[in-house]
């Protein structure tokens, strides 16, 4: 009795264990999110399920290209965490003309962009601590073009992995 005792003990030490890393990794370090809609098509499909790192991109500067996952920023309408690509950085301008992103007077290649964006943006600055983010299907994205900039303080992590559905698993860039 005694010997059974102390494996129900211990079986009960690991299930307390394991729920305390896992929340604690979930909440500080890594997190999923499934794609709700189709603004990031045809790099990210609706219903993906993606992890992304909450820690570990924060010890160098976000690249244009990232994928990001943050808050709206205030007065957009959106409630949900929201995925989409960084286009802009900090101080720099951009301009959407002619059907491609324009940054500092040079256009961007966009090889991940299925169609051109018909619509005219900018040419604006964006304010330091600041990103333009794109949804990479540019016409059908509530984004950036629509409500302003994300603060760099609504930026929750950087998408690492697709992790589901299995056919297109892998490390998203």
């Amino acid at each position: 009795m005694k010997k059974y005792l102390r494996t129900i003990f211990e079986w009960g030490i690991l299930i307390v264990v394991a729920w305390v890393l896992s929340f604690g990794i979930r909440t500080y370090i890594i997190d999923t999110r499934i794609v709700p809609t189709g603004s990031m098509l045809p790099t990210i499909q609706l219903q993906d399920r993606l992890i992304f790192d909450k820690v570990f991109y924060k010890s160098k500067p976000l690249q244009r290209g990232d994928i990001i996952m943050f808050t709206a920023p205030e007065g957009s309408g959106e409630h949900d965490d929201l995925v989409k690509r960084v286009i802009g950085l900090p101080g720099e301008t951009l301009e959407v003309r002619e059907g491609k992103v324009w940054i500092n007077g040079e256009p961007l290649e966009e090889p991940y962009l299925k169609e051109a964006p018909e619509y005219d943006y900018g040419p604006i600055q964006i304010p330091e601590q600041s990103y333009l983010v794109f949804g990479d299907n540019r016409n059908n994205s509530k984004d950036s073009h629509v409500w302003g900039f994300v603060p760099e303080k609504n930026i929750g992590g950087k998408v690492l992995v697709r992790y589901w559905p299995m056919e297109r698993w892998g490390f998203l860039e």
